[in-house]
């Protein structure tokens, strides 16, 4: 069933931010030295996704093992807060800024779809306006990462899974979408109105053409 409300779906990194956010976001709490090091252990699993031999959850699983691996929640939580607080905002390119200021204004509803942890997502969207964040999660057990994803990898059809069992059977009437990639595609393809980063200036939103 579609009711009367228009919702705005945007990825993250790449499309609000200029640069991936997770990588920016292990480096701000463990360091570069760890950080180098965590990427030479993962890089097995890292040159495995790249030659198809594992997909891109398990690459990322490897990886947040291998950098921020045995730390515990309440220190991964600080962590997040104080990079929502003190480094993300860095990373937000401006016109995107008021691009979901602008559907805020409008009353539409709006929801962030992202690869990236929620860990830090949900620190950073509510004061965006955000309704939502649909974004990959990490596991954690006693009170300690355990160094494995806890949801599927939010990228390409599964953000369209998501995003479907968000709306339930509250369907949007409208649905815009924001991307700048392969892992967009489905989504954008699932949108009335679609903008790809990299395809011309973005329009005014009454423009955006299917």
């Amino acid at each position: 069933m579609k009711l009367n409300r228009i919702v705005a779906a945007f990825d993250f990194d790449g499309t609000i931010t200029t640069s991936d956010s997770l990588r920016d976001f292990v480096r701000y709490t463990v360091g570069n030295g760890r950080f180098a090091i965590g990427v030479l252990r993962a890089s097995p699993w890292l040159v495995g996704f790249l030659s198809g031999i594992y997909d891109r959850g398990s690459a990322k699983g490897r990886f947040l093992a291998a950098t921020i691996g045995g730390m515990t929640q309440r220190q991964l939580e600080d962590a997040a807060q104080q990079y929502v607080t003190r480094r993300l905002n860095a990373l937000i390119r401006p016109d995107m800024a008021e691009r979901i200021k602008e559907h805020r204004r409008r009353g539409h509803r709006l929801v962030l779809v992202s690869a990236s942890p929620a860990l830090y997502l949900t620190r950073w969207a509510p004061a965006m306006g955000f309704d939502t964040v649909l974004a990959t999660e990490l596991e954690f057990r006693d009170g300690r990462f355990v160094d494995r994803l806890a949801s599927p990898n939010c990228w390409g059809p599964e953000k369209v899974r998501r995003l479907q069992q968000w709306f339930g059977s509250d369907q949007p009437s409208v649905l815009y979408a924001y991307g700048d990639g392969r892992g967009d595609s489905e989504m954008l393809a699932l949108a009335d109105h679609a903008w790809l980063r990299g395809q011309g200036e973005i329009p005014p939103i009454d423009a955006i053409v299917p």
